[in-house]
């Protein structure tokens, strides 16, 4: 079995030092690949000078050339043949400039090894019919976006008894259906099964402080979670306190904010990052995170802010083991209260490149023809 194998079969998902030395085999495994079979991505190395031999040990992983997640949305790099990309996913919802990421079937069955255990962790699965809302995009084959992907793969945690899409095709593109999710939440609300949402944290703050607004409240059966993902993106702004926003699905939905869990993870870098419950993205086994000072790009200390540096050994069809984001985060010490022993990463804002165009982004306008 592969280095990246075992690593991906691990269930010391927090505990990092039991797989650092695991976790640099496989990165040099996965970049050595890379170097081989991209010659985009070998010509990126020898200009740094660097090889994949030089990776020995983790402290070896911050020398690593690291490429912008903007490089892909004007690069198309791939590490196998187009005919054995098994999923193509793209970054963005409806405009700017998109990433384009190919996964071929390796690269997707070492990813679903991360799926199980980060799901038995963090309780996700289960066998009881679920009614699911996704405040997000209606799969299409058209749509390659990499979030309506993943969030219709999130209703296989629990069977799905029924599906409502926020953003559904129309014949004039996306349109927020706004009616169809109340009546659904309605629908839930009488239901013996659970609801379990997913989709972006600005979807779903807003829609649930008009319903508010609107004096719409219901109470969910036993079991309902709010779960969301994709970040806050150009709405950092109007992102309310935590607490602020618990209590609002408390109001809203009766739902206690031990059911609330969000998402951290990007196309370029497919590592399912998951709040624990005191609402921390702690560091899996399958990634490693680097902060990086904005100016002279060197790594500082945990509990400075910088540009976040993603590394991840998992996807050998497209080289992003190493990618530098456009987000500004701090990574924070050991001792969280809910146990888990690796730091935990906070994203604070980002740095404001205005081609960057995402998929919470390309919502925007969704939201104001629904409101």
């Amino acid at each position: 079995m592969s280095y990246t194998g075992k690593l991906f079969r691990t269930r010391h998902i927090y505990d990092l030092s039991k797989t650092d030395d695991l976790f640099a085999s496989s990165v040099r495994e996965t970049c050595s690949f890379c170097y081989n079979n991209c010659s985009d991505y070998r010509r990126i190395l020898d200009e740094a000078g660097f090889s994949p031999e030089k990776i020995n040990t983790i402290d070896d992983l911050a020398d690593l050339p690291f490429i912008p997640t903007l490089y892909f949305k004007h690069h198309t790099l791939t590490s196998v043949p187009d005919r054995k990309l098994i999923i193509k996913a793209t970054s963005s919802g409806t405009s700017g400039t998109m990433s384009r990421i190919g996964f071929d079937l390796k690269s997707l069955m070492t990813g679903s090894h991360m799926v199980i255990n980060v799901g038995k962790y963090h309780k996700l699965w289960s066998i009881k019919p679920t009614n699911y809302i996704i405040f997000g995009y209606q799969p299409t084959k058209t749509n390659k976006t990499a979030f309506s992907k993943t969030a219709y793969g999130f209703t296989f945690f629990a069977p799905a008894r029924s599906r409502t899409f926020a953003l559904e095709m129309t014949d004039s593109g996306y349109k927020l259906n706004w009616d169809r999710v109340l009546k659904a939440m309605e629908k839930c609300s009488k239901s013996r099964c659970p609801m379990r949402t997913i989709g972006f944290p600005a979807y779903t703050y807003f829609l649930l402080k008009d319903m508010k607004a609107k004096g719409i409240r219901y109470k969910m059966p036993k079991g309902s979670l709010i779960t969301m993902g994709g970040g806050w993106k150009q709405f950092y702004t109007e992102q309310p306190d935590k607490k602020e926003f618990y209590r609002l699905v408390k109001e809203v939905l009766d739902i206690d904010e031990d059911h609330i869990i969000e998402f951290f993870g990007a196309v370029e870098h497919p590592i399912l990052y998951t709040d624990c419950r005191c609402h921390h993205f702690h560091v899996p086994a399958y990634g490693r995170v680097i902060i990086r000072d904005p100016d002279t790009l060197k790594p500082v200390k945990n509990g400075t802010i910088g540009l976040v540096n993603l590394i991840s050994p998992m996807v050998r069809s497209t080289p992003v083991v190493s990618v530098m984001t456009d987000d500004l985060g701090v990574l924070h010490d050991e001792g969280c209260p809910c146990g888990a022993k690796s730091p935990w990463l906070e994203i604070i804002g980002r740095v404001g490149v205005a081609d960057i165009v995402t998929c919470a982004a390309g919502g925007e306008e969704y939201l104001k023809e629904g409101s």
